[in-house]
This record gives structure tokens, C-alpha cells and sequence, in this order.
């Protein structure tokens, strides 16, 4: 009996793990906890259907909490950014958050440390992989939520282009 409720909590979390890479990026980021805030940012600049697109996409997805942090440092930054008049550089900021292609953890893991990456944007953000992954200051918290058009993984610091 012990061995049939093993096998078949084993089968259901390969069930659950095959659906969650059926959605997209934007339908994983809707569904999961904690980027209520990044969802409200997506949408607000216009880029839901881009991120729904065929991809892949890398993303690094700033949390809530992140997003708190920003505020924190630069009150009223949110607010402002998610206005339509400034839809642009919240663009701007988006994208810089996204790579074109699926770069998963163990891809990163082979960079050399300090490795500059072209995103979206067309600006670069700079790798760091000596203690963890660090995305210019920002600490990669979660890594390869792998998603049907690419990965997202889960940083703690919003990335702000220069």
C-alpha cells in the first residue's frame, strides 16, 4: 500500500509539473504569489501579448517585495511608472529584465563571472556567478520556473537601466 501512495504522489507531481510548463510566462506570473506587482507593470506597458508570444524568453522577475524595496528607496517611483504618460520607460524598464532566448541556472553557472548579456531593452546587465546569482546587485532568489515560452527566474531587486 506504502509503495502504490508513493507511486502515486510520484505521478502526480510529474502531472502538476508538466501543466504549470504548459502556461506561458505572463499566465505563471498571474498564477504564482508575490508579482502582483510585476503583472500590473506588464500590463500597463502595453507588453502581455509580447510575453505570451512564442519566445523564449528569459525573465527576471522582480517580486512585490522588490518592488516595495524600490518604493522604499524612491517613493511614489510605482505609481508614477505605471501612469500611461510615462509607458515608455516603463518599457524601457520591462525589458531590461528580459533575454532573448531560455537561459536556465546551469547555463549561467558556465559564464564566466562578470559576464555582460544583452536584453531585450538593448542595454546589458552584468552576471555574477561566484556566491549564487547575482544580476547586477540583484540576487537571483528563485531559479528555472520553466514556462511553455521560456524561464523566469525570481530576482529580489528591481533592475533599473543607467
Amino acid at each position: 500500500m506504502k509503495f502504490k501512495t508513493i507511486l502515486l504522489s510520484s505521478l502526480l507531481l510529474v502531472s502538476v509539473s508538466a501543466f504549470a510548463q504548459t502556461k506561458d510566462i505572463v499566465d505563471t506570473a498571474v498564477g504564482a504569489p508575490g508579482f502582483k506587482t510585476l503583472v500590473a507593470a506588464v500590463k500597463a506597458a502595453g507588453l502581455v501579448d509580447t510575453l505570451k508570444g512564442a519566445g523564449p524568453f528569459t525573465v527576471f522577475a522582480p517580486t512585490d517585495e522588490a518592488f516595495a524595496k524600490l518604493e522604499k528607496s524612491k517613493p511614489g517611483i510605482t505609481a508614477t511608472l505605471l501612469k500611461p504618460e510615462n509607458k515608455a520607460k516603463l518599457v524601457a524598464i520591462l525589458t531590461y529584465h528580459v533575454v532573448p532566448g531560455k537561459v536556465l541556472a546551469a547555463d549561467v553557472m558556465k559564464l564566466a563571472n562578470g559576464t555582460k548579456v544583452k536584453t531585450v531593452s538593448g542595454k546589458t546587465i552584468t552576471i555574477h556567478n561566484k556566491k549564487g546569482v547575482v544580476i547586477n546587485k540583484s540576487k537571483v532568489i528563485k531559479a528555472d520556473i520553466e514556462c511553455s515560452n521560456g524561464v523566469i527566474h525570481v530576482i529580489d531587486t528591481v533592475l533599473i537601466p543607467k
